[in-house]
């Protein structure tokens, strides 16, 4: 049996536990959550999304293909066992076509259902709660399950047309949901609260999936629908977070009860404090979704090693060109601002602030770029060849400090950038109760 359907099991079961998804595709933040896992000895769900990475290689230039490879190249270096990796597909529908005509969007994303699965993907988030160029709005929740049905069937004849060839290969699991956040966090102002996906609304969408799949014959894929994406009420924008209200979604977290193999998934679940985490795994949020969060602590720990370089090299006087990282990053999203732009308004000096520190962490688009990969090399070489004077670990990552002054971490800039990411990951997995003991 599939670890993940182990999982849900035991959380259906009654015990508290559950498992997050890394959204990245960074280097940086896959293997610093990897390491996590690896401390665990827990499972480790990886991610991609649609626009991220697909048939035709997406943002990120990468195929699935080229991302299971990607992924599984870190796994190794780092000795982490294979099987303990599930790599799933985020927003696998429409998506990134809803300028086309719904029959040829269609087609893109049954090419782009077929990649996943022949590269290896297990959980598939089937997603066509999007409208096409041609669809009449609203789009009829039963148009929506019927899409993820026809995808689903891509899926399933794709598995077992590989099943021989692979037969190591897990049989996909489904994530179904038409009340699907914003990938990346919403682009407007958010209210002080969200509303919480009605019990009527749950309930609706599970059954019109339900009927739509069996209309296709697809009983034992069905049995692999393992989760829900609905609105717990959580969200963030460029500057505010609205936080999980367990008493909110109290009525929500019982819609699941008759339902044996399935969970809700959590999205924009970034920037959640450890006792929302628990609270959303307990109320049967099994599945939290992160990824802007992580980036966002990335460029944290960046920036702050950038301030210690440059504090250095001042004091010293060292004839070393500085990475100069800060104002590179800046130069390159200046540069090519297609990935900011429509999404940061306001005054230049404004737009300035959002570019560096917005919560929606746009600049992590722009971590790949050759000049600011450069200045990120510079930096590490730079911090390498000196021992980082703790009374500036204190002043700019005090939390390293610590770690570090106990003796628990190595005073190296790549085990800080880790130790810096992990504040993430650790809470997330506390909350799913990560590793060989559950609650």
């Amino acid at each position: 049996m599939s670890p993940l359907l182990e999982l849900i099991e035991r959380h259906k079961a009654g015990t508290r536990c559950g498992i997050y998804a890394v959204c990245s595709a960074n280097s940086f933040v896959l293997e610093a959550a990897i390491l996590q896992a690896k401390q665990h000895n827990s499972l480790l769900l990886v991610e991609a999304t649609s626009n991220q990475v697909n048939q035709y290689g997406g943002y990120t230039g990468m195929l699935p293909e080229d991302f299971r490879q990607f992924i599984q190249q870190i796994a190794t270096r780092l000795d982490f066992p294979l099987e303990q990796l599930i790599l799933g597909g985020d927003h696998l529908g429409p998506n990134c076509w809803q300028l086309d005509s719904a029959e040829i969007a269609m087609q893109k994303s049954a090419q782009l259902i077929e990649a996943y699965v022949a590269a290896g993907f297990e959980k598939i988030h089937l997603d066509c709660s999007m409208a096409c160029a041609d669809d009449t709005l609203p789009l009829e929740d039963s148009i929506i399950a019927q899409r993820a049905a026809q995808l689903c069937l891509v899926a399933e004849t794709t598995y077992a047309n590989r099943a021989s060839d692979k037969a190591d290969q897990r049989p996909p699991l489904y994530v179904i949901g038409t009340e699907v956040p914003v990938p990346g966090g919403a682009q407007e102002d958010l209210a002080t609260e969200l509303e919480v996906t009605s019990t009527a609304s749950a309930a609706q969408t599970i059954q019109l999936h339900c009927d739509a799949f069996g209309e296709l014959k697809l009983p034992a894929a069905w049995q692999r629908t393992i989760a829900l994406v609905v609105q717990p009420g959580v969200e963030f924008d460029h500057q505010s977070i609205i936080s999980y209200q367990s008493e909110a979604a109290q009525a929500l977290s019982t819609v699941l009860d008759t339902y044996p193999n399935m969970v809700f998934e959590a999205h924009s679940t970034d920037y959640q404090s450890a006792a929302a985490y628990k609270a959303l795994v307990s109320d049967h949020f099994a599945i939290l979704k992160v990824g802007p969060a992580l980036t966002f602590a990335l460029r944290e720990v960046l920036f702050s090693l950038s301030d210690i370089e440059q504090t250095i090299l001042d004091s010293t006087g060292q004839a070393i060109e500085t990475a100069n990282l800060k104002n590179v990053l800046e130069q390159s999203m200046l540069d090519n601002p297609e990935y900011w732009q429509p999404y940061y308004q306001g005054s230049a000096g404004e737009q300035k602030f959002s570019r560096q520190y917005s919560l929606s962490d746009r600049c992590r688009y722009y971590w790949p770029q050759q000049e600011v990969q450069q200045a990120v090399e510079t930096l590490l070489s730079n911090l390498n060849h000196c021992q980082i004077p703790i009374a500036l670990l204190s002043q700019y990552l005090p939390v390293q400090y610590q770690a570090i002054v106990q003796g628990e971490l190595d005073n190296a800039p790549q085990a800080i950038i880790y130790h810096h990411i992990q504040q993430v990951t650790a809470q997330y997995a506390s909350a799913c109760s990560m590793g060989t003991d559950y609650e």
